[in-house]
């Protein structure tokens, strides 16, 4: 059973920190914060210990799951990985592209794995539907919550847009042709709301919004494909799969006549409420012991470093693209 420990143990970073402490699946060693008092306050909850140090963390453990501030992600993974450490790192996996591809480099070259936090892949009605997503034409993603202080020292396409961008990226088999993109901050010095068009090479379109000044919180994503699409409500946990009824041979006469009269909607569409195997699967749960599973049995994470790079390219562009016409 490998010994893990966790770097950064704030507002999200407990989550990790109390998930591994509980899980069967390893050893959990215990934790670090540059904030002593907030990490002898978390390790005194679990039962578990609180390094003095980081360097005294990576000197017991075999996987660091780093949870700290995008600033500080390539450093200390850097640091981890150099010592012969698989990590788990939040997304976005690092600041620059350049970080994040000397992680790879480095990672490949000591044969260790690394694993990127975008934990929408192991929402329960993801996993439920990604096997039903065949060549998407379009799709449509809005991802608004009420602004909080937690993580605005980054702009929004990269603390909530890229969880989308990330899930599209795995849908669409193709590469990004153009990217289009507008914004602006509002309550912080950085973009606080965006939307962005993408492009892709087979001509597959998807639109992406995201906020964190709405006075709500939503996460909804649509699907379009030939015969069929999907709404998703991450909140909810739901999906309605929606795709061309088996009664509509019997109507479609009538139709390309323009004769609509006592044509039910039922008589066109199925509507099907897709139901997850598991809704009450915690995702996060589900996220750590993936990882944690692909090093024991040493296979490719979920969402590997490459994968965290490619949605780390995207909104990077985005992020350029808003800055230039602001």
């Amino acid at each position: 059973m490998f010994k893990v420990g966790i770097v950064g143990v704030g507002q999200f970073g407990q989550n990790h920190a109390r998930i591994l402490n509980e899980s069967t699946k390893c050893d959990f060693v215990g934790l670090y914060d540059i904030d002593k008092k907030r990490a002898e306050e978390i390790a005194s909850r679990l039962k578990t210990k609180s390094f003095d140090s980081f360097e005294s963390l990576l000197a017991e453990i075999d996987v660091l799951f780093n949870v700290v501030t995008t600033i500080s992600h390539f450093e200390l993974a850097e640091k981890a990985l150099k010592k012969g450490i698989h990590v788990f790192i939040e997304k976005p996996i690092t600041e620059t592209l350049e970080q994040a591809e000397e992680l790879i480099k480095l990672a490949d070259e000591k044969n260790l794995k690394i694993q990127v936090g975008h934990i929408e892949r192991f929402n329960p009605v993801i996993l439920e539907i990604e096997d039903k997503i065949k060549k998407p034409i379009f799709m449509e993603c809005h991802r608004i919550a009420p602004f909080t202080p937690r993580g605005t020292d980054i702009p929004v396409v990269l603390e909530l847009m890229i969880h989308d961008i990330d899930l599209i990226l795995s849908f669409v088999k193709s590469k990004v042709k153009h990217i289009s993109a507008s914004g602006a901050g509002v309550m912080t010095k950085s973009i606080d709301i965006a939307n962005a068009r993408l492009d892709f090479e087979d001509g597959a379109v998807a639109n992406i919004t995201a906020s964190r000044i709405s006075l709500k919180r939503s996460r909804q994503l649509r699907i379009f494909q030939k015969d069929a699409y999907f709404s998703i409500d991450f909140q909810d946990k739901s999906v309605k799969h929606v795709k061309k009824s088996k009664n509509l041979y019997k109507v479609l006469p009538k139709i390309m006549l323009g004769k609509y009269d006592n044509i039910a909607t039922e008589d066109v569409v199925d509507i099907v409420e897709v139901n997850a195997s598991d809704r009450r699967k915690d995702a996060l749960t589900t996220e750590l012991e993936s990882f944690i599973h692909a090093v024991e049995a040493d296979i490719n994470p979920v969402v590997d470093g490459k994968a965290g790079t490619r949605a780390l390219k995207v909104a990077l562009e985005i992020v350029k693209k808003i800055n230039k016409k602001n």
